[in-house]
């Protein structure tokens, strides 16, 4: 079917656009040898991984469930076919109960801290994995919400230079903690670009760079926002170069939004136009009306209200840009079910279809079924302009939760 003809509230996927944020990765490969994996926790839609490990090297996870995706889907699909791709895995702290099913589906193993290095890392490194230390160095580079920054104060999420010399074993030699690992991994970044990372690159080579020449690898983690126009790729592509010249390092990338980024939609459809603006303690601003869409910020693009942020909506303007402006709410009971506000060239009426842009990034992945919402399908539109339902969801998916 066509994409106006798809029921709503729909996700869809253009494939078309995910495999040119795909050739814009795999150049990167192809002109620096860093190794780019997909972070699933941005975008786990497992009909295109086949296509994405075609392009890319491999995939990363945050867990066990992410891990054995990888591996059903990609990896191992893969391998029939000749390509080889890896699967990592990171985690705050690993269960006893799931490690070894863990090592089952991944190579590459990193965890957060000394303790979980010596509670595991000597199963990993006999099962022939490697083996990884994620690091803090404690350069915080974003503005904004301290939820976003893992070099916050605080942070949970890797050992600072004081944790990391604290842990250092005496002697250093075979089957010390310290002799186990092969790489250390870093995360600061947020939908940022490459000059941010340089400022972290520096932090890690001051704090950790007398370790460096000891590693086999090195990840600088995600939130790198390289298909995004505009994205410095020559100061990505010096930073790459800086670890593999001086430290004889392999680099790995994992870029999780940049593989989806601006690839996606959802569809939604206007249940009802309020014919006067709720007022409550005052009157709203522009003289705006409010008004009622079968898709939900709480339920089916949950970062709207966490990040928070506005998501793009094909022909709209901003509040009083165009002509009438309204303010776009969910049908949930939560008072603050809010898209936004956005302003429009002609009036709205029930059943006019809105189109979300960017909805491919932490939609499906993080939507929920609060207040029993059904959950949006999930379509892929082909590159023809064809669109194939991917998935339904109904009361059972709802019921099955609980």
């Amino acid at each position: 079917m066509r994409f106006d003809e798809l029921a709503t509230p729909c996700y869809v996927v253009d494939e078309g656009l995910i495999q040119r944020n795909l050739s814009i990765l795999q150049g990167v490969t192809e002109r620096t040898g860093a190794r780019v994996l997909l972070a699933q926790k941005a975008f786990s839609m497992y009909a295109l991984y086949p296509m994405i490990g075609m392009y890319l090297c491999g995939a990363t996870a945050s867990g066990l469930y992410e891990a054995r995706l990888g591996a059903e889907e990609m990896v191992r699909p893969l391998e029939l076919r000749g390509k080889r791709c890896e699967n990592h895995v990171f985690s705050p702290a690993y269960r006893q109960e799931d490690f070894a099913e863990i090592l089952k589906y991944c190579d590459h193993i990193v965890f957060n801290s000394w303790r979980q290095v010596e509670k595991f890392a000597a199963d990993a490194k006999a099962a022939g994995r490697s083996v990884g230390l994620r690091v803090n160095p404690e350069c915080s580079t974003q503005e904004g919400h301290a939820i976003y920054d893992p070099c916050a104060p605080g942070s949970r999420m890797g050992v600072t230079r004081e944790e990391f010399a604290a842990g250092l074993f005496e002697g250093e030699g075979e089957g010390s903690p310290f002799a186990l690992l092969d790489g250390l991994h870093f995360h600061t970044l947020c939908e940022q670009d490459s000059d941010d990372l340089e400022k972290t690159l520096d932090a890690v080579e001051e704090k950790f760079g007398a370790y460096l020449s000891a590693m086999k690898w090195i990840n600088f983690g995600g939130g790198h926002h390289i298909t995004r126009q505009g994205y410095d790729m020559p100061r990505l592509e010096r930073c790459i170069k800086r670890m593999q010249d001086k430290y004889g390092l392999t680099v790995y990338l994992e870029p999780g939004e940049a593989v989806a980024l601006n690839a996606g939609f959802l569809a939604a459809s206007v249940l009802e136009v309020r014919p006067t603006a709720a007022s409550g303690t005052g009157s709203l601003p522009y003289g705006l009306q409010t008004v009622i869409l079968d898709t939900s910020a709480a339920c089916h693009m949950p970062d709207v209200l966490e990040m928070p942020y506005r998501p793009p909506l094909q022909g709209s303007g901003q509040p009083g840009e165009k002509a009438y402006t309204y303010r776009l709410g969910g049908p949930t009971c939560l008072a603050g079910d809010v898209i936004g506000d956005y302003s429009f060239d002609m009036p709205l009426q029930e059943g006019d279809r809105l189109v979300f842009e960017d909805m491919a990034i932490y939609s499906m992945v993080k939507n929920n079924t609060f207040n029993g919402m059904p959950l949006p399908a999930i379509a892929l539109k082909r590159k023809s302009g064809e669109c194939e339902i991917i998935r339904e969801f109904g009361y059972g998916d709802f019921k099955g939760r609980l």
